[in-house]
């Protein structure tokens, strides 16, 4: 009997655990593919290239940041003079299944081509923001600093005008609730900042390390960086074309999956 209820609590316990499973929230991937240009597959990952008048472009899906789906690329010039190689010279357009065109709004616009993020300005966005944050913790700590001398006047002063011993303990009680909530807004307004600064240290290394900058490449020479695209789940296909004014349009089309995982199973779409 010992061994029978042993088994059928084993089998409780798994049918708990895929009841629970299933509950579960999955995680959603972007996967993308290109399915133009020259495809190979480089080191397990899925490479094209493209070239128009001797200016090449090399491409993959490298990850997902945060809001955006994220491309190395490496732009080779071929020709007899230099190029200037800008991120925002990368433009997309987002296509749906039957590869229609999805606009996307931007400041009450609604707009079907969209240009790769300018890292330089984002950067300073980002400078911006620590700014700001900065300002926000100088702030709270006035406002702490007041809240601190206001209960510690109020505690000094009714210490002894109580008329009863329940007076007294009413007005302890209330006094050491001030204090602890005075801490824990000290403890949340850090660890806000805290938190706060490393997310944008990390975008700053983004925008400063990463990605590909503005920069003029010599004949016979190339560079490679990321490009940052925004997040759409709505596309099935994002058109991503280089456009050097006057001398190239170089296009390349990636195929776009959201793949959600719960537990070992992973269903597409």
């Amino acid at each position: 009997m010992n061994r029978k209820r042993y088994i059928r609590h084993l089998l409780s316990i798994a049918g708990l655990t895929t009841v629970l499973s299933s509950c579960a929230p999955g995680i959603t991937q972007y996967r993308l593919e290109p399915v133009s240009g020259d495809v190979a597959r480089i080191d397990g990952r899925s490479t094209t290239k493209a070239e128009q008048n001797g200016i090449g472009v090399v491409a993959s899906f490298e990850h997902e940041d945060m809001e955006f789906v994220v491309f190395d690329i490496e732009v080779k010039n071929k020709t007899d003079h230099a190029i200037m190689v800008n991120p925002s010279d990368f433009q997309y357009t987002l296509l749906n299944v039957a590869q229609d065109t999805l606009r996307m709004q931007q400041q009450n616009e609604f707009l079907a081509v969209q240009h790769a993020v300018d890292p330089d300005y984002a950067a300073s966005q980002v400078a911006f923001r620590q700014k700001k944050e900065e300002k926000r913790l100088k702030t709270a700590k006035v406002i702490n600093t007041v809240l601190f001398a206001a209960i510690l006047i109020s505690d000094a002063s009714s210490s002894g005008k109580s008329r009863n011993y329940g007076e007294w303990r009413q007005k302890r009680i209330n006094h050491d609730l001030a204090w602890q909530a005075l801490n824990v807004k000290r403890a949340v307004d850090y660890g806000t900042h805290a938190n706060r600064m490393q997310k944008y240290d990390q975008e700053s290394y983004r925008w400063q390390a990463m990605a590909l900058k503005s920069t003029q490449v010599a004949a016979g020479e190339s560079v490679r960086g990321f490009i940052y695209v925004r997040k759409n789940p709505e596309a099935r296909y994002l058109n991503l074309v280089y456009t050097l004014p006057e001398e190239a349009a170089v296009p390349i089309t990636f195929q776009q999956e959201l793949v959600t995982t719960r537990g070992n199973k992973a269903r597409h779409r």
